[in-house]
């Protein structure tokens, strides 16, 4: 779709009498034809990917998990790959790892035992009398998000983060009991809550072996874990998203989406320009032209067609600039979107269509090119989201059946898809622009808002009252009214050299005659005037 809607004739609607599928296709047939033209022709100029355009913390987490998912910066995958294993040592033998642990003693009671557990509550951790102090007794650091998770976190290192300062942030290390401690070692919180759960025997951190964890216990785990993982995340986000690679990554894509979204607009134009000039001279063709002749009426109208575009350069330049403006914002909303969750591929295709749209409607609200009246503007906007709503609606059908056996098969599906989709579009877009036209209630809701005052509703009535004169002009004997006004223009010019009342007397006198007035009285004039039975009579 594009702005072509403003070349409709937003004044005049089908006529009742006419047939009304024929009045609505002529008047909104470019619209159709461009909206389909652009939407199922020349999408191939537009790569949608899953996930968008640009490397998010979010989705990197999910590859490997989700087949659909892939890096969309080739360094960034090459990060992730090249990272050097897992040391273990290297994370525990980190200074503030160590320092905290030799500040710690105040928190062991005189039989050397830990009493302050950051996962349990202190009483459950109580003195006991034998020298050998259990290890469910014995206090050890723990990384909350653990060394390990941190250290092989895809989001970790798209952020450019180092993984040994990030696990040994005050606020991922915490105090629990040694058993605890030794059976979570590299695993995330969820896993060892389900590993606890599947092997009972092995538990011993409350000091008996083989009982389960309590839902009171799980909970204080699982909320230790996201109020650490929480302050980690946003450790990441702050770094990442306000990085020059993030900024770069996300202008480029931006940049790339609104040249590939201008190309498909300005084409879309140019196409439309052909297809109307084509259709133009096979219409005009005698009846029983052979095939010859159909294929030159074809040819010659793909040349006018071409010439036709040429000459309207500046609407072509129009299009581009609103596919570019639509490219750009629909990419840097696909990526705002994948921060927080991931875009389907056909949601990165709809929201790049609606933003087609809402430029184009947009222009015709806000900035009136081409000076419709305040009704006919809000028209012309619905016609094109209307139009857009249908392509919307006719991809979405074509993305189920690409989900049925048909859809499957190969080539023969996307046909059929494409078939499906075009014409499901089509004919919804038909039949909303026919209820646009001719349902009473929104021709009553236009005319009302053509009522009121805007510029365009003064040029609207100043052309109208030419018009008028124009009309009336018409109808004049212009001959006789260049006569007539030398006439006139003669009198004046001897009234104005006059230098006597008797002088312009006769003067009056000489234009009744030439001008074949006549005279309100007979003969002398003071004689008429002093019978008082006399009337002056003025035809």
């Amino acid at each position: 779709m594009s702005t072509f809607v403003a070349e409709l004739n937003s004044v005049m609607g089908p006529e009742p009498q006419h047939n009304v599928f024929s009045s609505i296709w002529d008047e909104y047939e470019r619209v159709i034809v461009q909206s389909l033209i652009t939407s199922f022709g020349l999408d191939f100029l537009i790569h949608d990917q899953h996930g968008g355009d640009v490397d998010t913390i979010h989705n990197v987490r999910k590859i490997g998990s989700d087949p659909n998912i892939k890096y969309k910066n080739k360094q960034n995958e090459k990060d992730y790959e090249n990272r050097n294993p897992y040391d273990r040592v290297a994370y525990h033998s980190d200074d503030r790892y160590k320092n905290i642990v030799k500040n710690a003693k105040k928190n062991f009671n005189q039989k050397g035992i830990w009493t302050d557990d950051a996962y349990i509550d202190g009483n459950t951790v109580a003195p006991v009398s034998n020298k050998t102090i259990p290890r469910n007794r014995q206090g050890q650091l723990d990384h909350v998000v653990s060394a390990s998770e941190i250290h092989n976190d895809a989001g970790r290192i798209l952020s450019g983060l180092d993984g040994i300062d990030l696990a040994n942030s005050p606020e991922n290390l915490r105090y629990t009991n040694a058993s605890l401690n030794n059976n979570m070692r590299d695993k995330s919180m969820e896993e060892y809550i389900k590993w606890c759960e599947d092997n009972p025997d092995k538990v011993n951190w409350n000091g008996k072996k083989g009982e389960p964890l309590s839902e009171d216990v799980k909970n204080k785990l699982r909320a230790e874990y996201n109020r650490a993982k929480k302050e980690y995340d946003t450790k990441l986000v702050k770094n990442y998203y306000t990085s020059s690679k993030f900024i770069k990554d996300t202008t480029l894509a931006a940049a790339h989406c609104g040249g590939q979204m201008a190309a498909r607009q300005a084409l879309g134009f140019v196409f439309v320009e052909i297809w109307d000039s084509a259709k133009k001279e096979l219409q005009s063709m005698p009846p029983h032209s052979d095939l010859k002749d159909m294929l030159n009426a074809v040819q010659n109208g793909i040349q006018n067609g071409v010439n036709n575009a040429r000459l309207r350069y500046r609407e072509i330049i129009s299009k581009f600039e609103e596919g570019f403006a639509a490219g750009i914002l629909s990419s840097l909303t696909t990526t705002l979107c994948n921060i927080f969750f991931t875009t389907a591929k056909n949601l990165v295709k709809t929201i790049r269509q609606i933003y087609a749209s809402v430029i184009q409607a947009g222009k015709v609200l806000l900035f009136n090119p081409d000076n419709l009246m305040f009704g006919d503007r809000i028209k012309t906007s619905s016609v094109i989201l209307a139009t857009g709503a249908s392509v919307l609606v006719g991809a979405s059908i074509g993305e189920l059946i690409g989900l049925t056996p048909i859809g499957k098969i190969p080539v023969i599906g996307e046909v059929v898809q494409t078939f499906s989709s075009t014409l499901v579009s089509g004919l919804l877009s038909c039949t909303l622009l026919v209820f646009l036209d001719r349902s009473k209630f929104m021709n009553q809701v236009i005319n009302g808002l053509n009522k009121i005052p805007s510029e365009a509703n003064n040029y609207k009535q100043i052309a109208d009252a030419l018009e008028r004169i124009a009309a009336k002009l018409a109808n004049l004997d212009i001959v006789k009214f260049k006569k007539d006004t030398e006439k006139y223009q003669d009198i004046a010019l001897r009234l104005d050299r006059a230098k006597s009342e008797t002088e312009v007397n006769r003067i009056l006198l000489c234009a009744y005659e030439t001008l074949g007035i006549k005279i309100p009285w007979e003969g002398d004039f003071d004689t008429f005037m002093g019978n008082r039975s006399n009337k002056l009579v003025f035809e």
